[in-house]
């Protein structure tokens, strides 16, 4: 890509020079002001992240170099945006070589995780290429600001769910960025069986989509598996109510004002997959899918956008380079054919993905290189996340929104920024959200959920990509219009547009056997202020109720005795702590004892633990055998898949061991189950198969 990125750069400068502007070196004697915003993202015991946003108020600069000192013991560990260095206290940040230049009104964010022992508190003075931040500029003798090539790549807030007016179509960037927020109309026209309503979803109703749009989403990705409605060769002609049924959906979407983005969907498992054996017959109905879909959207409104293919995928090639080679082909000459298609195809927006829609350097090299060879500038990448795997699924001790997991989520959307943005070449994920959703959304605990949620949408805006939540029906009713998790979207919604605070946690527990203390919170104010603590619509009172010292929000012991009552086992009451932005954290105080669990015999089809809960709930269960290794599926972790390996049923109080727990658990083995709850409290529990017979003991 250095060479397409040299050739843009000298053609800016031409185009600057043939209508007269002088392109100059920035002047001996520019007037450098500037302010700095430093927030924390995140904190947790000795690791911690920020986000130091830097605001040119003078003019301009290039190169720029942030320096700031730690007041602590503070270290930068992973920085971004930016070229980090310490040396003892200090700290410098030069401009990456991709946003050399902060002209007059602009801003950048640059950020980092770092570690820290004892106190953590900001730094508060900052330096602009050795100018102190936060004066005002002085008059310049030279107000002719220099032009910048290229777009500088700093990150800015992503357009408000409605913009008005329309972005001008083959502007590729502007029109991606007009698609934020985008939603995915899952499991309907995609369903590999019988019909749109073969995976248990309704049929898609206009309604369905004129709720989803007041819900302020912009766009939609229309999933479509084509395959099954396919004729044979040579044409591979589609059933012509399925393209007609298709086309209705995507013209009820279009005239609702959405971004439309169509697809090939589970086509890319079921026989895409099998081109390194098959070349020339996959390419070949490939090719007639898009022959076909290229005719009938032909003169279909600029706001559709076409995909290629979905999580491309390929089975018995011979390694990486192989692969790399079949997705090129398949991204090319889908690109070719609509092209050639003629009508608003010739410059219609196309959606071309990496291998398994992967943000692996990898991957992200590869589609480079397609996007480098074709050079045709209304393309647009796409990637799909799902979050750090373990904390995804909760397996192998994942249950926390913590460092690793917010590092998984920087690490990906800064490779894509890197590739393609830093380029001009814009990014939409086109599918995102918790792989545990597909089963239910309680695979994940609720506050840790929130967390996730609410950095993504952040770190999207500051990585200026456009994200499509993925909704297979588990989020938004398609008959009753309501979010299955209120909470959850109004986290997702906020996201959008600002930060919210949050916590540690949003569970405060207190022991029934035991005397109440105060207990604290670390609070993560993500660049907000902390308001206050409201219950209902009373406000609970500051010095009395509770405290805040610097993020250390303590609940007194005797707010938590009247909070909690007769102290009856479980939610005694609901708070919600208050920022000066964004949506309040919810934060519930629960009377709790530890579990008490019993003996049981059952089935490997059918076995339950009795476990009176007694007020906690479950977060994740070890298992090993006696000789301390790893018992049951994923034994490279102690720590099972929730819902997958174990379930609690907090109903019928007790907690089932699933068959494909059983299904690779040793006969005769006794296995040691450690049951982690959420308030600490662990219990321990023994089973032992033998045969199709499992039998469950306290000891």
């Amino acid at each position: 890509m250095k060479t397409l990125r040299l050739w843009a750069l000298s053609a800016a400068a031409a185009l600057l020079a043939a209508i007269g502007v002088t392109v100059a070196s920035p002047a001996a004697h520019a007037a450098i002001a500037c302010s700095v915003t430093y927030a924390k993202a995140w904190e947790n015991g000795g690791s911690f992240g920020a986000n130091i946003t830097i605001n040119n108020l003078g003019d301009p600069v290039s190169p720029w170099t942030l320096r700031f000192t730690w007041p602590g013991s503070q270290q930068v560990g992973q920085g971004w945006s930016g070229n980090w260095t310490q040396s003892g206290q200090n700290v410098t940040v030069t401009a990456p070589s991709w946003a050399q230049s902060l002209g007059t009104g602009a801003s950048v964010t640059v950020g980092f995780n770092g570690t820290y022992s004892g106190a953590n508190p900001n730094p508060t003075a900052f330096t602009l290429n050795g100018v102190s931040c936060g004066g005002t500029p002085s008059p310049s003798p030279t107000p002719t600001r220099t032009p910048t090539p290229t777009p500088t790549p700093s990150p800015s807030p992503s357009p408000s769910p409605s913009p008005s007016p329309s972005p001008t179509p083959g502007n590729a960037r502007a029109v991606v960025a007009a698609m934020q927020p985008g939603w995915n109309l899952g499991n309907s026209l995609d369903a590999t069986g019988n019909g749109e309503t073969s995976w248990g979803n309704p049929q898609i109703t206009p309604q369905l989509l004129d709720n989803i749009r007041a819900q302020g989403f912009n766009s939609i990705r229309i999933p479509v598996t084509w395959g099954q409605y396919q004729g044979g060769a040579p044409s591979y002609t589609i059933n012509a109510t399925h393209m007609n049924r298709v086309k209705e959906v995507v013209d009820w979407a279009l005239a609702d004002g959405f971004y439309v983005m169509l697809n090939i969907h589970h086509d890319s498992w079921q026989w895409i997959q099998n081109m390194p054996g098959d070349r020339a017959n996959v390419l070949a109905r490939y090719n007639a899918i898009w022959t076909q879909i290229a005719a009938t959207f032909r003169n279909s409104s600029a706001k559709l956008l076409f995909e290629s293919v979905n999580e491309p995928t390929f089975t018995g090639s011979s390694g990486d380079a192989q692969n790399a080679t079949l997705l090129h082909e398949l991204n090319t000459s889908f690109r070719t054919i609509v092209r050639q298609s003629g009508g608003n195809n010739a410059t219609r927006l196309l959606v071309l993905p990496t291998l398994h829609t992967s943000a692996d350097q990898a991957r992200l090299d590869e589609l480079v290189s397609t996007f480098t060879a074709v050079n045709d500038p209304n393309l647009v990448a796409t990637v799909h996340f799902y979050g750090y795997w373990p904390f995804s699924v909760n397996v192998a001790g994942g249950t926390r929104f913590d460092a690793t997991v917010q590092q998984d989520l920087t690490g990906v959307f800064d490779r894509a920024y890197n590739a393609f943005v830093a380029r001009g070449i814009p990014v939409i994920i086109g599918e995102y959200g918790l792989l545990g959703f597909d089963r239910h959304t309680g695979t994940v605990q609720q506050g840790e959920k929130l967390k996730f949620f609410e950095f993504l949408g952040h770190y999207a805006r500051q990585r200026q990509i456009t994200t499509m939540l993925w909704d297979n029906g588990q989020h938004f009713g398609r008959t009753s219009f309501q979010w299955a998790d209120a909470e959850l979207f109004a986290q997702i919604k906020s996201s959008w547009t600002t930060r919210s605070g949050t916590a540690s946690s949003d569970q405060v527990f207190n022991a029934r056997s035991s005397a109440i203390t105060g207990k604290t919170l670390t609070l993560n104010l993500n660049g907000t202020s902390f308001t206050g603590i409201r219950q209902g619509s009373t406000d609970l009172v500051r010095g009395t109720d509770y405290t805040v010292s610097g993020d250390q929000l303590t609940f007194t012991a005797s707010a938590l005795t009247r909070l909690t009552g007769s102290r009856a086992y479980g939610v005694n009451a609901t708070l919600s702590a208050r920022f000066s932005q964004g949506v309040p954290w919810r934060i519930t105080i629960l009377t709790y004892d530890p579990p008490v669990v019993q003996n049981a015999t059952g089935t490997t089809n059918s076995f339950a633990v009795p476990t009176t809960f007694r007020g906690d709930q479950l977060a994740t269960m070890e298992a090993k055998y006696a000789n301390g290794t790893n018992a049951g599926p994923h034994n490279w972790t102690s720590f099972k898949e929730f819902d997958v390996a174990f379930a609690p049923n907090y109903s019928a109080g007790s907690i089932t061991l699933r068959p494909a727990f059983f299904a690779e658990v040793n006969d005769n083995a006794r296995v040691t189950l450690t049951l982690h709850f959420w308030s600490g409290t662990t219990v321990t529990y023994y089973v032992t198969k033998s045969g199709t017979t499992v039998t469950g003991t306290t000891s």
